[in-house]
């Protein structure tokens, strides 16, 4: 209506709540942030990142830490390792270097993953599929 043609982005599907904590777009921070709820962070932090709920990198959003959390969302850029509970999702928009360790990862076209991954589960799962057995005629 005034002239903005940005659109806002949509909550991403796993972050249903409001984050509780938002590091602004002219804010930097440096050193270890904890939180029992959910973050968003549109400016800078560099340390370590340890939340008990929801994390959502923005787009101006730009991440060098050690990143625990419930669930992650990146639309900015983050450097380092990952730890997620629940699921990862890249935007894209986000880029992500380094590596992780989720219980499920998802890349949206255009997001940028430069790192390894490893999924955790619950489930016990075989190290190796067996190669069928030739049948003995």
């Amino acid at each position: 209506m005034f002239g903005s043609s940005k659109k806002n982005q949509p909550t991403p599907s796993t972050m249903n709540s409001k984050p509780e904590t938002i590091i602004g777009a002219n804010t930097r921070f440096q050193g270890t942030l904890t939180s029992d709820g959910n973050v968003r962070i549109d400016g800078s932090v560099e340390g370590d990142v340890e939340i008990l709920g929801n994390l959502i990198v923005g787009e101006t959003g730009r991440v060098v830490a050690m990143i625990k959390a419930q669930n992650v969302h990146v639309s900015g850029a983050v450097k380092g390792e990952i730890t997620v509970i629940e699921q990862l999702e890249i935007s894209p928009t986000g880029k992500v270097w380094g590596d992780i360790t989720a219980g499920a990862l998802h890349i949206e076209p255009g997001g940028l993953f430069r790192g390894q991954s490893s999924m955790v589960s619950n489930i016990d799962e075989p190290l190796m599929l067996e190669a069928p057995r030739p049948s003995e005629t």
